[in-house]
């Protein structure tokens, strides 16, 4: 025998257990997890594309799908592995991408994932003992930043990514609520929540800065940039027909406010419960949530999502619409469908169909049109594909005369699968677990093992109904022989084999010591296999009832056994491993060896094609064609063929009804002829009236028009004369202006170059003059130091500071005289540029004169152009009426023709009603023999059912179409209007900011300022701070009151800071300044000192040469000597001038000194912030204080 390969066909079911275990691909495929595959389902066609998971994988734990639907990334554990494998799905089939399996830190299961906005970057956060969350660049498999996000062991429930900003995440778990930045290598958290840890479930981003996230105490909260800005409860009361029906309590309307930034007080709602209801309320998990363009979806408890949109006036949401997931009619208990919890939700790419996921493996779907339409009653969900398994599958079983597949699991449920067609035939549920299922060969009858009973069950045309019960509690393993007349079933150790025709128990095969695990029949059904955790395999022989061969190996507990075709090998699988066992599923093959069924304890039921190594189908050694027929019950039958003769009779009534109206029609189609006749020939007449007039109209329009062409050229000749004799004129007078003014500038520019030769004269004269008189005081000063030695190198000194200052002082005087003459001549080149430009004006002038003369031509030109135009339109309106009335000629031909056309058919409406009484006799003969024609009846009611069928469903889809097309007009023209609103809001702030700009910066210049500051910041508030303006701040622009209030905090933390450093800097400046006027305090008391020395000196040399003079003129008493005398007084006179030159010179300099120092504290005064609290005297009041001194 060939080797054979199976490839995946179809799979029945989804896992449960996986984060965000569903997404959408596009607007018709979703993809979901099953077994060890993703699926990739299209919702319209029905059909299934498979993503393989890693070989030797041990289950997925979470998936998640790129922004831009590109990237599927998957968590699973392949050999106790952490590993994330992402695959791309635009390529076909779909392969991987990256798998991310080497960590440089410790990890044992990713439970959470998500994509960036941008798709570059993958988040993950790792399971409890480390709880870290991973931020990757994905492509590179880089880790950009690691950062552990609980210490405490707490579960975390989802990540995710801002839907605007590749470096902000959320994360959400038991008492957690955490927003990281990525900044800097690092991850860094950037909120704190306030108040009692919640346990969050579930969150989804509303816009770039909110966050709406769900507890499992039914809270709905608001985060806006960390903050708390709302929250609500969802709370679940139980009815009393115990089914809980959910009410949120809201404080008027279901209506969601957000409060004002500036209130102190988040504004929450509250349920108050009194505590004798307590008891009757429970509170439901908010465990999932969606995002849409009017607002968000969120789970409220079991079974039930609520809509919530945005309100247009307000900046709030309301719950607009509530959903339920249906009764399950099939059930035993049909509200157990109710108390599905919601694990994950999604809508579609276009926003027009949303679908979830329950705890119990179910997929619903509801398209949102729907919800609004059902106004008033909540709408309800329905089944996306069909009912699945939700708990572990215990039996699998098909048949050999139909494609039929038989699950039956542990949530209580019986399901008939076609594997060719891939749909669910029939399912029901029952109180009881279902351990094993057979089904009969020809597909009519099944026997399921309950936990109380074994049940045989005929498989009708829409129901499963047991008809024969057998008291075996525990059934584990029952099966039909091959050729459908016995069936065997396990009670615990002993194999009870029955008849199918009579249900008698023909024999009890015992000797198993352990539990049987797994029986099979042989080809001919003679012989029974059966195995048992006992090890002990047997072969039983059914005519006597006894063991026939048999293999005991206490060792090894067997799971499964079947017989080859011919009936030599038998073939087993235990714990001994010695054939690979199929740990924790089932398999079985088809009748046909076409596919192979797989089923498993995650629900799942999977079909496999059988290929061969070249990818071909197996050859069908055995070639059994499927049969069609159905059990159907007696009642049932009768029932349709009641409803069949109702129709009959339905079918004669509308076709009485039809007669009879298209008599009407007739009748009405007659008279509506005639009225149309009327009006035809009414309408002819009035056309005749009409162009009779038109001709009228169109001869005095042409003398008209001649007319006002004759008065046009003659006004444009006249006007044309005039334009030019005055232009002639005033190019004459422009030209005399522009001659003088050049005449003007060239005497200036004369008469300026004369005025500053003779300043660069007088300037050098001036020079010449102050040199030499310099010069000579040089001469003088040298000869006073000659005579002076010990004061020579100070008046130096002084000589060189005086001969500087003079001369900067001329340099100014210099500088000040030539500035002034050149702003004279700039003035005088600007007036003779403005001339330039003057006649440069007039010289276009004169150009534009000649262009409007050239264009005045080119229009009289133009004008005879339309004169020839309106004489081709007057031809071709003579045309036109030529053609109209051959129209109305030819319509008259045709209104005859109508004429005769009507009279024939009057003639042929009187022969038809004469057919017509001959075939309404000839009706009520062929109603007599219709008795022998019931076969072509059945065919016909058979092509009118289905001819219904699609009546109704061509209706639906009409419908549909019309709601979609409405919703879709609605949503465009709601979406302009805010488009065009949002623009003229954008353009009016754009324009008051502007104008808000330049008057702030205007402010700006007062800064130094105060009291000017703040009048200026009040005429500002006045001017753009209306009280109007002040309610719509108060009551809607709460964002900028927030930012008005930071910015104010800010402004007056930074002017307290700046006041405590005026302090300290005025602190610094009084000191400084006391520490000055100490030194100057000291300085004048040093002068005034030197002056008493200096006048002590004075009478004490006075004394001495009065002295000197008295013993001199007492030695010399006899012998007179008058050149002393003489010499001597103007050597005193000449010292006593020294001393004083001295003694105005030290004041000069303190002077001087004290001017710098006054200087450099007015430097120090003109820094912002700085005002020391005294001031030194000015230098005039100490001028006056010295001479009154003297």
């Amino acid at each position: 025998m060939s080797a054979v390969v199976a490839q995946a066909q179809h799979i029945f079911g989804i896992r449960a257990g996986v984060v965000n275990n569903l997404c959408f691909f596009d607007e018709q495929i979703i993809i979901f997890p099953c077994g060890n595959y993703c699926v990739k389902y299209n919702v319209d066609q029905k059909w299934q594309k498979f993503i393989p998971g890693s070989e030797k994988s041990q289950g997925m734990l979470a998936l998640a799908i790129s922004p831009n639907r590109r990237y599927l990334a998957i968590s699973e554990i392949v050999q106790n592995k952490a590993t994330i494998t992402i695959y791309e799905l635009s390529s076909v089939p779909c392969r991987k991408r990256k798998v991310i399996n080497n960590f440089d830190f410790t990890v044992h299961k990713f439970i959470s994932l998500a994509f960036s906005p941008d798709s570059k970057y993958l988040v993950a956060h790792t399971g409890t003992p480390e709880s870290n969350l991973v931020y990757w660049m994905w492509e590179k498999q880089k880790v950009m930043a690691i950062i552990r996000t609980d210490t405490q062991n707490n579960p975390i429930y989802q990540v995710s990514f801002n839907p605007q900003d590749n470096t902000q995440i959320c994360v959400v778990g038991n008492g957690i609520f955490k927003l990281f930045r990525y900044a800097e290598g690092t991850l860094k958290q950037t909120n704190f929540v306030r108040g009692e840890p919640q346990n969050y479930r579930s969150h989804a981003w509303i816009s770039e800065e909110r966050i709406v996230v769900g507890t499992d105490t039914g809270k709905l909260f608001l985060f806006e940039s960390g903050d708390l800005r709302w929250e609500t409860s969802i709370v679940c009361r139980e009815t009393p027909s115990d089914t809980k029906k959910l009410e949120v309590v809201h404080e008027s309307e279901s209506l969601i406010e957000f409060p004002a930034p500036s209130s102190p007080d988040y504004s929450s709602e509250q349920l108050f419960v009194e505590k004798s209801e307590s008891q009757n309320m429970t509170l439901p998990q908010v465990s999932a949530i969606a995002v849409y363009s009017k607002g968000f979806a969120c789970s409220a408890g079991l079974g039930r999502v609520l809509l919530y949109e945005k309100m247009e006036e307000k900046d709030a949401y309301r719950e607009s619409r509530e959903i339920r997931i249906p009764l399950d009619q099939h059930s035993n208990d049909p509200s157990q469908s109710n108390k599905q919890e919601i694990v994950c939700m999604c809508f579609s790419p276009s926003e027009e169909t949303l679908i979830i996921s329950t705890s119990k493996s179910q997929l619903y779907s509801i398209a949102m049109s729907l919800t609004e339409i059902s106004k008033g009653e909540p709408a309800q969900f329905e089944f996306l594909m069909y009912s699945l398994h939700s708990a572990a599958i215990t039996g699998l079983a098909v048949c050999i005369r139909k494609p039929l597949i038989a699950t039956c699991s542990l949530d209580r449920s019986v399901r008939i699968w076609n594997y060719e067609t891939n749909n669910l035939e029939l399912y029901r549920e029952y109180q009881e677990e279902a351990y094993t299922v057979s089904l009969h060969p020809s597909g009519h009858f099944t026997v399921v093992g309950f936990a109380d009973k074994l049940r045989i069950m005929n498989l009708l045309i829409n129901d499963i109904r047991a008809f024969k019960e057998f008291p075996i509690r525990g059934c584990r393993e029952c099966a039909f022989s091959n050729g459908g007349h016995l069936f065997a079933a396990v009670n615990g150790n002993v194999i009870h084999v029955y008849t199918s025709t009579s249900l008698e128990n023909i024999s009890n095969l015992k000797g198993h010591t352990g539990k049987i695990k797994s029986i099979a029949w042989n080809l001919d059904d003679s012989k029974l296999i059966s195995c048992g955790t006992d090890g002990a395999v047997y072969e039983w022989n059914l005519t006597s009832g006894k063991r026939e061969t048999e293999c005991v190996i206490k060792s090894c507990s067997y799971n499964c056994v079947t017989i080859s075709p011919d009936s030599k090998i038998i073939f087993a699988v235990g714990s001994d491993q010695t054939l690979k066992e199929i740990a924790d599923s089932s398999m079985t093959i088809t009748f046909d060896d076409q596919f192979l069924l797989t089923s498993a304890d995650d629900g799942c039921l999977i079909t496999w094609k059988v290929f061969d190594k070249d990818g071909r189908g197996v050859k069908r050694e055995r070639e059994v064609g499927f049969s069609e027929e159905v059990l159907v019950t007696k009642t049932d039958m009768e029932e349709k063929a009641q409803i069949m003769l109702e129709l009959k009779t339905r079918v004669e009534e509308l076709k009485m009804e039809n007669e009879y109206q298209l008599r009407l029609k007739d009748m009405n189609y007659t008279e509506k002829i005639k009225e149309l006749t009327d009006k035809f020939i009414q309408e002819m007449e009035s056309l005749k009236t009409k162009n009779q007039v038109l001709r009228t109209e169109k001869e005095k329009q042409e003398a008209s028009h001649n007319t006002y062409v004759e008065d046009l050229l003659e006004k444009q000749s006249r006007e044309l004369q005039d334009i030019e004799c005055c232009n002639n004129q005033k190019l004459l007078l422009e030209y005399e202006k522009y001659q003088e003014l050049q005449l003007k500038s060239q005497r200036m520019q004369e008469e300026y170059e004369k005025q500053l030769r003779d300043n660069e004269e007088t300037k050098s004269q001036a020079l010449e003059e102050l040199t030499e008189y310099y010069e000579a005081k040089l001469h003088e000063k040298a000869s006073l130091l000659e005579e002076a030695q010990d004061d020579a190198r100070q008046q130096m000194r002084e000589f060189e500071e005086t001969k500087k200052q003079i001369e900067e002082d001329e340099d100014r005087e210099i500088q000040d005289i030539k500035t002034k003459y050149e702003k004279r001549l700039r003035e005088e080149k600007e007036a003779n540029l403005r001339l330039k430009g003057e006649t440069g004006i007039m010289r276009k002038k004169f150009s534009s004169l000649q262009k409007e003369i050239e264009e005045r031509s080119t229009d009289i030109e133009a004008l005879k152009g339309e004169q020839a135009k309106l004489q081709g339109v007057i031809k071709a309106l003579e045309k036109d009426i030529q053609g109209l009335k051959r129209e109305i000629q030819e319509r008259d031909e045709t209104i005859q023709d109508k004429e005769r056309r009507i009279y024939d058919l009057k003639k042929k409406n009187q022969e038809l009603e004469k057919f017509k009484f001959v075939l309404d006799y000839k009706i009520k003969e062929l109603k007599k023999q219709i008795e022998p024609r019931e076969n072509e009846i059945k065919a016909m009611k058979e092509q009118i059912q289905e001819m219904e069928a699609e009546l109704e469903r061509f209706h639906k889809q009409n419908t549909q179409l019309e709601l979609n097309i409405t919703e879709l007009w609605q949503k465009l023209k709601a979406t302009d209007q805010e488009m065009r609103r949002e623009r003229q809001k954008e353009r009016d702030m754009e324009a008051l900011v502007k104008r808000f700009k330049i008057d702030l910066h205007n402010c700006v210049g007062f800064i130094q300022e105060p009291r000017q500051l703040k009048e200026k910041i009040r005429a500002l508030f006045d001017k753009y701070v209306q009280q109007a303006d002040m309610v719509e701040i108060v009551g809607v622009d709460t964002d900028l009151q927030q930012e008005y209030i930071r910015q104010r905090e800010h402004l007056e933390r930074n002017l307290a800071t700046l006041k405590k450093k005026v302090v300290k800097e005025n602190e610094l400046h009084r000191s400084d300044n006391v520490r000055i006027m100490q030194e100057n305090v000291n300085l004048i008391k040093e002068i005034n000192e030197l002056r008493r020395e200096l006048k002590i000196t004075r009478a004490q040399v006075h004394d001495l040469e009065s002295a000197l003079r008295l013993t001199k003129k007492l030695r010399h008493s006899e012998v007179p000597e008058p050149v002393p005398s003489v010499e001597k007084p103007s050597t005193a006179g000449i010292l006593r001038l020294t001393e004083e030159e001295e003694t105005e010179r030290i004041i000069e300099m303190q002077r001087l000194e004290i001017r710098r120092l006054r200087d450099h504290l007015q430097e120090k005064e003109q820094i912002p912030g700085l005002h020391p609290p005294g001031r030194l005297p000015s230098l005039e009041s100490d001028r006056s204080i010295e001479t009154g001194s003297n």
